[in-house]
């Protein structure tokens, strides 16, 4: 591979609750700008959003090495090192992945934390309380009613019939097991599945996109997050104004999805330097 060579490829990582049905938009936004792009499912998850409803036992089964290791058999064969973009949980898999040396650089929207992040705003406890609030839940597939979907990922959509329209054709449920490891892992010590060295001086640079009134992983996540890495690569954080955690299908999304690829396409391949 040639990190030099500017980058051909994107793959998109989907998020918890969804599937790569959120990135719909997406694919032929960045195809006609003559890329090619890669929106690869979790384990399991290479069915339909109506099917996955209706047998979620892949949700349940899923585990974060397993995700790490699939997404990993999809990037490492490319012939030259892809833009990653990763969403909520998908953003603490594109931060592995970074981690591990795959991708030319990473854009993250609304990411999940890896681990070591402590922040935890009362709006993301309020929205991941649907999992959180049983234990039980730990060895579940947990879904979420319309009105946690609506908090959770629309809370600034302008139309209601939106916010449930893309309820209806996007919401899975999500794996309570990994969303209880991901809590229990900053109290158990040792490396856990989402750890990343904060001090990898050859990480390709990476940026946060967070928005402003998301409840899910809110702004005060992201900035944790990126003051976490000590290294000297790039580590940037963008926030945009007025939007909820559901960035990539939000009206206005073209805004977003130009943002990352200039962004993505401006330090492919750039030398460490710090930039914060």
């Amino acid at each position: 591979m040639n990190p030099t060579t500017t980058p051909d490829t994107i793959v998109l990582i989907h998020g918890f609750w969804v599937t790569p049905r959120s990135w719909e938009q997406w694919i032929p936004y960045y195809e006609a700008k003559g890329l090619r792009v890669l929106a690869p499912a979790y384990p399991g998850f290479d069915v339909e959003v109506e099917a996955l409803n209706a047998d979620p036992t892949p949700v349940a089964a899923l585990t974060v090495p397993a995700i790490i290791e699939h997404l990993e058999s999809v990037v490492g064969p490319l012939e030259a090192p892809p833009i990653l973009m990763g969403h909520s949980a998908g953003g603490a898999f594109t931060q592995v992945l970074l981690d591990h040396g795959y991708g030319a650089a990473g854009v993250v929207m609304n990411s999940a934390p890896t681990e070591g992040v402590r922040a935890i705003p009362a709006s993301q406890v309020r929205a991941t309380w649907p999992v959180l609030k049983n234990p039980a839940n730990h060895h579940k597939a947990v879904g979420l009613t319309y009105e946690q979907w609506h908090y959770a990922f629309t809370n600034t959509f302008d139309a209601e019939d939106e916010s449930r329209r893309l309820y209806e054709r996007y919401a899975v449920p999500a794996s309570g097991r990994i969303l209880w490891n991901s809590v229990l892992a900053n109290l158990e010590p040792g490396p856990q599945d989402t750890w990343v060295d904060y001090h990898n001086d050859s990480r390709p640079p990476l940026l946060f996109l967070s928005g402003e009134h998301d409840h899910l992983m809110p702004p005060k996540v992201q900035r944790s997050n990126a003051k976490h890495y000590k290294s000297a690569t790039i580590t940037e954080v963008i926030e945009f104004p007025g939007r909820s955690h559901l960035m990539p299908a939000q009206d206005g999304w073209e805004e977003v999805a130009d943002c990352a690829l200039e962004w993505a396409l401006t330090h492919a391949g750039q030398p460490a330097t710090a930039q914060r």
